[in-house]
């Protein structure tokens, strides 16, 4: 059985709402939690088809499934939330300032662009099909997916007696993924009415000049940040740049 897709992780104050990437999970934000607890009352949010091996939602792949289910968890609580999203949580969390601006008011997006229309799943299938359900240490997690990335898997996977388990259907991530080669997104981010912080890693998986775009298509509502020699754990990978940024874009932001 999964998690639930809402989970209360402290603070007081206004809501913050955490909003995981592909292959994320709420959970990974671990490290975040102590500092955003003082800034708002912090929830992480699990999206569908991460929410454990034993819980694959049912139904096709759609960004407008995604949508809906987060709208769901924003308005459960009750009063305008901050949305702060990686990647994939980016995407959605604008998505839905797009068609609940009632719901949100801000954004963080990090390290996600509109228009990967055209780029295909093909070269990372392979090696996500070959990726063992489950694997037996903390050192195996690591070996595969490197310091950063692999800390947040070992926070992501499933936790079970004899290791750690993939906590959703390689297929389906691939098919999420492959959603965005179809389709772009500008439509739903120039209807985006809510204050914008844009933090672009360094070594970004956004297609070149897009979040910049973004900034620029957004005027006066949108703070873009780069982040040199970042990689697109950005949270992770440059911990103290991510904390500035958003503390200083929450503390800006209207009452």
């Amino acid at each position: 059985m999964g998690t639930q897709p809402l989970t209360l992780r402290g603070g007081t104050g206004d809501p913050l709402l955490l909003v995981h990437g592909l292959m994320g999970r709420g959970s990974t934000w671990s490290r975040q939690l102590p500092w955003l607890s003082e800034l708002g009352t912090v929830f992480t949010y699990d999206a569908p088809w991460h929410r454990g091996r034993g819980d694959s939602a049912p139904g096709p792949v759609s960004t407008e499934r995604f949508v809906e289910e987060l709208a769901d968890a924003a308005e459960s609580l009750g009063s305008p939330v901050v949305l702060i999203g990686h990647s994939m949580g980016g995407l959605h969390s604008w998505c839905l300032a797009a068609e609940r601006p009632d719901l949100v008011r801000g954004l963080v997006v990090e390290d996600m662009a509109p228009d990967f229309v055209g780029r295909t799943t093909g070269p990372w299938e392979p090696w996500l099909h070959a990726l063992p359900v489950e694997f037996a240490s903390e050192a195996e997690v690591l070996a595969e997916f490197g310091p950063i990335a692999g800390r947040y898997f070992l926070e992501a996977f499933d936790r079970t007696p004899t290791g750690w388990r993939l906590h959703g259907e390689p297929q389906k991530w691939i098919d999420i993924a492959a959603e965005w080669g179809a389709r772009d997104f500008w439509r739903q981010w120039q209807a985006v009415r809510a204050p914008v912080l844009l933090i672009e890693a360094g070594n970004s998986v956004a297609p070149p000049g897009q979040m910049a775009r973004m900034q620029e298509m957004a005027g006066d509502r949108a703070t873009y940040l780069r982040v040199p020699g970042a990689g697109h754990l950005v949270h992770d990978a440059a911990p103290q740049a991510y904390r500035d940024a958003v503390e200083a874009f929450l503390g800006n932001l209207p009452a």
